[in-house]
């Protein structure tokens, strides 16, 4: 194997260092260093490097086994925390660089042996955490500011920049697919991101055991596939992750705060968790309820009731949009076309409730 041979000839090399370095001692403690064939660089280099290979043969399976973790670990990484990671360490080598250059000229050992290793090891690893920790903000400080370029007025800035704010799919939007159809009329402008932890939710619902689960979770992938290359839109792949945040929902949450992007949802509770969290949200369902025909509270119109309500004697009925209308003393027309009167209407974000009563019990009144 070619890593092995590789570390085994780096412990060579260093024994035949340290055998250069600390023969000459041990010689002279073993009363040996005038005998010349042996008291020669070449002969203290090999020497060394027979006894440390010796030592450390046991060593060279758990560094290749070490190797071998730390290169698949990276490899399934993110190109991003691997680009920010060794940003980080690079700069924080540099410091620590420059930190050690005055140390040096300190005479005395620790000052300048010890402590520079210190602070090499220190800033390096916090240089690492830092960019790694810190890769989100960053690329949404230079996305944000290729997105915004060089604008002419306060006021032009503005529209400019939420023209392209990011607009983040969420889960239930994507399976809900109407989503699609709202790209395609060209009311949703700016970049569609779809983030690597939606992706993986979408596909674990996709290989789901259930039969429905499994069918919503393929009609998910269906019209991502559909968005992405029939649709003449901007669509993009967030490959981040947030580890320390467990929940699809907080993760959508926290990184459109980090790229100042806007939630695109049908999820009444996520809705409300991104009003709670100051986070723009469009909600697809709110955006139905908006082109629905307006109904008023004494107007007339003719339903099927087609069951029974929760409540005594009402029966329930739909529009051609789907809304429910709930038929007060309905109970008794189920299967029946009758003429209502609206009584009130009920609109939230999960839709909209129409409340009604028979025509004919008004008159019979």
């Amino acid at each position: 194997m070619l890593i092995k041979r590789i570390i085994q000839l780096l412990f060579l090399s260093i024994g035949g260092m340290l055998g250069i370095l600390f023969m000459p001692e041990l010689l002279r403690i073993l009363n040996m260093q005038d005998i010349p064939f042996i008291n020669t660089p070449y002969t203290l280099a090999v020497l060394g490097a027979i006894v440390f290979f010796v030592a450390t043969f046991w060593l060279v399976d758990y560094v290749v086994n070490w190797i071998k973790v730390l290169e698949e670990a990276v490899v399934k990484a993110p190109v991003t925390d691997v680009l920010f990671g060794s940003l980080g360490l690079i700069f924080g080598l540099i410091i620590a660089f420059l930190i050690g250059i005055p140390l040096n000229e300190i005479q005395y050992p620790v000052f300048n042996t010890i402590i520079p290793i210190f602070l090499t090891l220190l800033l390096g690893y916090l240089g690492f955490q830092i960019g790694f920790k810190k890769r989100d903000e960053l690329i949404n400080l230079f996305s944000t500011q290729n997105r915004i370029g060089k604008k002419k007025g306060a006021a032009e800035e503005e529209s400019e920049i939420e023209d392209k704010k990011l607009k983040i799919l969420d889960t239930s939007v994507i399976i809900d697919g109407r989503i699609a159809d709202i790209c395609q009329t060209g009311f949703l402008e700016g970049t569609i991101v779809i983030p690597q932890f939606v992706l993986e939710e979408l596909q674990h619902i996709a290989d789901s055991s259930d039969v429905l689960k499994r069918n919503r979770g393929r009609r998910g992938l269906d019209i991502l596939n559909r968005i992405q290359k029939e649709l003449a839109i901007n669509v993009e792949i967030y490959e981040g992750d947030f580890e320390d945040i467990q929940e699809v929902d907080s993760k959508l949450v926290k990184l459109a705060k980090l790229t100042s992007g806007v939630v695109v949802t049908n999820d009444f509770n996520l809705n409300k968790v991104c009003e709670l969290q100051k986070v723009h949200v469009l909600n697809i369902n709110d955006l139905a309820n908006a082109v629905k025909p307006v109904v008023l509270p004494g107007e007339e119109m003719n339903v099927q009731v087609i069951k029974d309500g929760k409540e005594h004697n009402q029966g329930i009925a739909y529009l051609d949009d789907g809304t429910m209308i709930v038929v007060e003393e309905g109970r008794n027309y189920i299967g029946k076309h009758i003429d209502v009167l609206v009584t009130s209407v009920l609109q939230t974000s999960a839709g909209r409730m129409i409340f009604a009563k028979p025509k004919l019990l008004e008159k019979a009144l």
